[in-house]
């Protein structure tokens, strides 16, 4: 159930829009309101996550760490691993981010017989991650088209760059295969490891299907079921102007409604999912703050009076219940 429910639900999403845009032409609803209302909860959803973490107290350091630390000055020292600095903590937060450090790391462990625990490689997991995550994101600095007037030179060449081997006509963009190569993966691996399987939610399944479905809807508008390019490109400038147009909605076509509602469906789901991991990162304890511990004394900010309880006090509280069950006092 946990892997159908959330594919249900996308596809419900899916026939929803369909019904909604090509049976009852409720274009200014999924083209303008739905767009906006996602738009809204996107921005309101971040801060308030935003401005949770920065309020939760961090009255102590907890790092991760897997290097040698600051220490003796004739052992060296593992400036990246364990940081004592802000310069180490941000060069660590760079590698976690662009280069995913932590997951490259990542090592699978499988149980054999004796019993014995192997470690193995998971490099294949990194490089899916990495895939993704850059292909995702050159596919949206590509959209950049559509909310220009004229199409900005770095979007332009980014364009050439992802179509130069020429294939079909239009032309295939490298970044749509591997964008959906990517998700296939982490999703086949989600489903064929026993361990992963057991621990995975719906939650996990469901922003998967929720970007296939995106990622597919693209390729399908871009090399089969044909769109009104114009009137996509006037309404994304109304929305990004603020004035969305009230004539044309009905030539886009249905397959850009359902694409874009997907979209917005994303949009507001972001904030309260785990994909709010892209900015939580920033904000977590155990990557932005060197490990100096010995080095500074960081007193809590929130430290209160603490009424002591001394032992003698304690035993003269309870020493008859003491003495009844045979614990020796000090005092008779």
């Amino acid at each position: 159930m946990k892997t159908l429910f959330p594919l249900a639900a996308v596809i419900v999403l899916i026939l929803l829009v369909y019904a909604g845009v090509q049976g009852a032409q409720m274009y200014y609803l999924f083209g303008v309101i739905v767009p906006y209302a996602a738009f809204l909860i996107f921005v309101a959803g971040v801060a308030a996550r935003v401005v949770g973490w920065g309020r939760s107290p961090v009255p102590f350091r907890i790092p991760t760490t897997c290097g040698q630390q600051k220490t003796l000055p004739w052992i060296k020292q593992d400036k990246v691993e364990n940081p004592s600095s802000t310069g180490g903590v941000i060069v660590r937060m760079l590698a976690e981010v662009f280069l995913f450090r932590s997951l490259f790391r990542n090592l699978k462990a499988e149980l054999h017989s004796g019993p014995k625990i192997v470690y193995g490689s998971a490099k294949w997991l990194w490089l899916a991650g990495m895939a993704f995550h850059y292909t995702f994101f050159y596919i949206l600095f590509r959209h950049l088209r559509f909310f220009f007037l004229g199409v900005p030179y770095p979007v332009h060449a980014a364009e050439k760059v992802d179509s130069f081997l020429q294939i079909g006509v239009p032309l295939l963009y490298l970044t749509d295969a591997v964008f959906l190569g990517a998700i296939a993966f982490l999703f086949l691996r989600r489903i064929a490891s026993p361990q992963i399987k057991y621990i995975s939610l719906a939650a996990d399944y469901f922003p998967l299907y929720l970007l296939f479905a995106i990622g597919t809807t693209g390729v399908l508008m871009r090399y089969f079921t044909k769109v009104h390019i114009v009137g996509v490109k006037n309404l994304t400038m109304g929305l990004v102007s603020l004035a969305p147009p009230a004539r044309g909605l009905d030539e886009i076509g249905v397959m850009f409604y359902i694409h874009l509602a997907l979209l917005s469906v994303l949009a507001a789901y972001f904030p309260w999912s785990k994909l709010m991991h892209a900015g939580g990162v920033f904000l977590s304890p155990t990557r932005n703050l060197p490990n100096d511990s010995r080095i500074k004394r960081h007193i809590n900010p929130w430290k209160q009076d603490v009424e002591f309880h001394t032992y003698e006090e304690y035993e003269h509280e309870f020493k008859d219940k003491m003495k009844s069950v045979g614990i020796p006092v000090e005092k008779e």
